[in-house]
């Protein structure tokens, strides 16, 4: 269990345009939220695409670190390179391709017995086993992270962690949320959890763990911030990067008339339905955590119903991340404004203040303000900074357990 007084923070997914959010998102309550550090919580919830997010901030990584090496990759040390999610599973075909012949032999043989009574459709139906689980190659998504928790002050080991850290998967076979970083969960190495965690069916294949397979957590729950809530969170930040579109909403509040959905085939239904089954869910397990959890707050951050630039965006597109995170960063801001009145007491029960002469500056921008639009010196010295408050850190840590052993 954590701390009686414990914070925790909860990420939901949304494929690379949900880590892009999250990331604006926590730099601008980092800025406003006066006693909340997000890298220096007591308990982090992932999921999917928020697990990246959330495994960085557990390894005492600031927002501000992860903007430069998730967005403005030009002034990280060790940044993040988007072909890494769109690399061909090769193993992956190359194993379906082996099992074709046997296939189509079993295929045929299970035909010619019987002509009349198995239709030809129906025996051919094996050949699907054929086609791959996963179009592209997780692998060095693992590798990636495995390199980036190997560096000084961070770790790969769910027990080393400062801080709490659980990494929701789907168990493909049973259905089953899983909760990785756990007791009997807690020594897969965080990055094989991560991968899991995002393993989207259909574009990553499921990853084996102990002999199970796993794939994206958001397949169950949107937002497992349970999970943290059980034990012993008292206030719960949560992101939730896709909500689903309100075109009339958009029409009323001057966002421009985005036409019938319908105009925008098939890629707008898809996005509109998923969003809609994931966004229900999860005002179902908001409804829940009240009931549950009475003597915890749980404050919600996402994007509003007739934000159309979040909507109509590539939820797997990279290459507008500087506007995207700017955009997640304004909102927030934005919220945290309009929202006061309602948050200012929520947060004061926890010891955060509401800094309204932060909110107030309409010129702030989040590339200055994270870094990203520093020269070269200015650069180094914000990563040389960022290793001086890890290493702080972690020597704290030591300190603080060194006493109690004393």
């Amino acid at each position: 269990m954590v701390k009686s007084d414990s914070i925790g923070v909860a990420l939901a997914g949304g494929g690379p345009l949900g880590a892009i959010y999250e990331i604006g998102a926590l730099v601008a309550l980092d800025e406003a939220l006066a006693g909340l550090e997000p890298a220096d919580c007591d308990v982090y919830v992932g999921v999917s695409s928020g697990s990246f997010i959330a495994a960085g901030l557990a390894n005492g990584m600031t927002p501000q670190a992860m903007y430069r090496m998730f967005i403005a990759t030009e002034a990280a040390d060790d940044p993040f390179e988007p072909d890494l999610l769109m690399r061909p599973a090769l193993a992956e075909y190359g194993r379906r391709l082996a099992a074709l012949p046997e296939l189509f032999r079993a295929a045929a043989r299970s035909y010619l017995a019987a002509p009349l009574s198995h239709g030809f459709f129906e025996s051919f139906q094996r050949l699907t086993r054929a086609i791959p689980a996963g179009l592209f190659d997780n692998a060095g998504i693992g590798a990636y992270l495995t390199e980036l928790f190997a560096a000084p002050g961070r770790t790969n080991d769910f027990r080393k962690l400062r801080h709490k850290l659980f990494i929701v998967a789907t168990d493909l076979d049973s259905g089953e949320a899983v909760p990785f970083g756990t007791p009997g969960r807690d020594d897969v190495p965080i990055a094989e959890a991560v991968k899991a965690s995002a393993a989207l069916p259909g574009l990553f294949p499921p990853v084996e763990i102990g002999g199970r397979h796993y794939v994206d957590g958001a397949l169950i729950k949107t937002l497992h911030a349970s999970v943290a809530l059980k034990e012993g969170a008292k206030l719960m930040i949560c992101v939730n990067p896709l909500v689903p579109f309100n075109a009339d909403l958009a029409a009323q509040q001057g966002g421009g008339d985005t036409g019938l959905l319908v105009g925008g085939g098939l890629p707008v239904l898809l996005a509109q339905t998923f969003r809609s089954i994931i966004y229900s869910r999860m005002q179902v397990g908001m409804g829940r955590y009240e009931k549950e959890f009475p003597d915890a707050d749980v404050v919600l951050f996402e994007p509003s119903r007739d934000d159309a630039e979040m909507f109509f965006a590539n939820v797997f597109s990279y290459a507008d991340r500087e506007r995207l995170s700017e955009h997640a960063y304004q909102r927030t801001r934005a919220e945290l404004r309009r929202r006061r009145d309602e948050l200012e007491p929520v947060f004061a029960r926890h010891g955060i203040a509401v800094d309204q002469g932060v909110l107030s500056d309409e010129g702030r921008r989040l590339a200055h303000c994270a870094g990203g639009g520093k020269d070269r010196r200015g650069r180094g010295l914000l990563r040389t900074a960022d290793r001086l408050d890890e290493t702080l850190d972690r020597l704290e840590g030591l300190l603080a357990a060194s006493r109690q052993h004393a």
